[in-house]
């Protein structure tokens, strides 16, 4: 199997004969990192280069304590690496411990030769490290692609116990070329764009400051891309995602915009309807109006008197959701929007569900137990009303003024019911 992207490919298979062996090809398309994987085993990582014969002898594929590279110095450096590198990393853990204990428990403080014994360890174990990887032939696929997998797999270690390495770590990250094809190449590129973002989050910053630091990484990143189209779009359209996956949502604000307002390229229709979301429908502006149709629920409403458009509802404040029966989140969030309906009510607070479901019985008898007001056109994602206000997920919440001004995108039931309990009670309390 090889690696481009984030996704994989197979390059070659075969049928292991009795004696276990087999030999399969790979050629300088597939230059880069590629594995072995048997239908019993884990996979068993190694060096593509067009220029190495690589051969390997051993037990079994998913115990690589037992296979041994015979053949292939790039390959023999890596597998050497990966069994030195841990080593060295505990024992750093190790020592890292005890110089902590040299440093804060008084029974050790007055000593001072173990602490300089301890850090001139330190010193030499990064050095030993730092030796092998600048002694590898700089013109090697290996010698590029060890000290990155380095930085990604020491995240981790960083975070939890060398935390004064997080700057330059998160440098590390932002001066990454994330054009270059041996990144493409490398498997590592899902990890590098996660642990990134992960590092900047626990790092033990503020929450206002861990998002100036993601915006200064996006800001390197976009920069950094924005000559290459097709990269541009599969980066963005990943990160974004993992930013909101993760509740990071001014983070993936921030990316929205940068990338629809500062970047050149073209980006794919299914990306850019995601970050217009965020540019159209961003707090502070008009929510788009629309009208109810002729098939809509409405209990409680007097038929000489009810509502035909959003506009025309004389509440104080509306929350528009979009949602559906087959959504899997949708009927819980839905069912505690009913439940707090109530309450939410007595604050001047109106609801409008906007369904995505296609059958007209389905969205009856799914919105009929609401006591807000629900529609439907049918027309699922196609719907105008769904394009106007650029929804690509359910459920989809906002919270809009008398204007219709967007006063805020609550994430979940919960976050908008801590307002209601908050700032409107305030309200009326003053």
């Amino acid at each position: 199997m090889g690696f481009e992207g984030f996704d994989t490919y197979v390059i070659d298979s075969t049928q292991v004969g009795q004696q276990g062996v087999f030999q399969l090809s790979f050629g300088p398309k597939d230059y880069g990192m590629g594995y072995l994987v048997a239908e019993d085993s884990k996979a068993f990582i190694l060096v593509l280069d067009e220029n190495e014969n690589v051969k390997i002898e051993g037990e079994a594929l998913g115990f690589p304590e037992t296979v041994v590279i015979t053949s292939g110095k790039q390959n023999q450096l890596f597998a050497q690496y990966a069994t030195e590198h841990p080593r060295r990393e505990q024992a750093l853990r190790a020592w890292g411990y005890l110089a902590e204990m040299y440093k804060q428990d008084s029974l050790f403080l007055v000593h001072d030769n173990p602490k300089m014994t301890i850090a001139k360890e330190k010193q030499r174990i990064k050095e030993e490290d730092t030796a092998f990887l600048v002694n590898i032939n700089p013109r090697t696929y290996v010698s590029w692609f060890l000290p990155v997998r380095k930085l990604v797999s020491s995240v981790p270690t960083i975070a939890q116990y060398r935390t004064e390495e997080i700057p330059e770590a998160v440098a590390s990250f932002r001066n990454m070329d994330y054009t270059d094809p041996r990144l493409y190449k490398s498997g590592l590129l899902r990890e590098t764009i996660e642990n990134h973002f992960w590092l900047i989050e626990n790092s033990g910053r503020s929450l206002d400051s861990v998002f100036v630091e993601m915006n200064i990484s996006i800001d390197y990143m976009i920069e950094n891309l924005a000559s290459d189209e097709k990269k541009l779009n599969e980066i963005t359209g990943y990160l974004f995602k993992l930013l909101e996956k993760r509740s990071l949502f001014k983070a993936s604000e921030y990316l929205a915009l940068k990338v629809l307002n500062e970047v050149s390229c073209t980006l794919n229709s299914d990306l850019a309807a995601q970050l217009e979301s965020y540019r159209a429908m961003k707090v502070g502006n008009a929510a788009p109006d629309f009208e109810f149709g002729n098939d809509y629920l409405a209990p409680g409403y007097n038929p000489e008197n009810t509502p035909r458009k959003l506009s025309e509802l004389k509440s104080n404040y509306t929350v528009v959701v979009f949602g559906a029966s087959w959504c899997p989140q949708c009927p819980e969030e839905l069912l505690q929007i009913a439940r707090l309906y109530e309450k939410w009510n007595k604050h001047n607070v109106e609801v409008v569900y906007v369904s995505l479901d296609e059958e007209e019985e389905t969205f009856k008898s799914f919105a009929g137990v609401f006591p807000f007001i629900s529609i439907c056109d049918y027309e699922k994602w196609e719907s105008p009303v769904v394009k106007a206000w650029h929804v690509f997920a359910t459920p989809t919440l906002y919270l809009l003024n008398n204007n219709q001004e967007i006063l805020l995108k609550p994430r979940s039931v919960r976050q908008l019911d801590s307002w209601v309990d908050w700032y409107l009670a305030k309200q009326k309390s003053n």
